[in-house]
């Protein structure tokens, strides 16, 4: 199990990306604007600048679902190699077997 407070860190990070996505996607267009003048994209910039550090989607890091596990993240179902390997011997996982060849 991971550490309580790294998972809810992480809680608290897909809450802000939640929270200001749709304030940052204005922003950024407007800095990617090619016919944005000079004085609205330093606008953009120092607004972005003040928003949360952790609102930024490139922050946020998958865990496992089931134990919180940072590393070996499966995406199709949302957990840890260790959680899956488990699972899918115990036959908690449809469609999932063990391979062979």
């Amino acid at each position: 199990m991971a550490k309580t407070s790294a998972v809810n860190r992480e809680k608290n990070r897909k809450r802000l990306v939640a929270k200001f996505a749709e304030r940052r996607a204005v922003l950024v267009k407007v800095i990617k604007d090619p016919n944005a003048s000079l004085d609205d994209k330093q606008a953009a910039y120092l607004e972005l600048s003040k928003m949360p550090r952790d609102s930024s989607s490139s922050r946020l890091h998958n865990r496992c679902s089931i134990t919180g596990r940072p590393r070996g993240y499966s995406r199709r179902f949302g957990i840890s190699r260790l959680v899956l390997r488990r699972l899918a011997h115990e036959g908690f996982l449809p469609g999932v077997r063990k391979s062979s060849w």
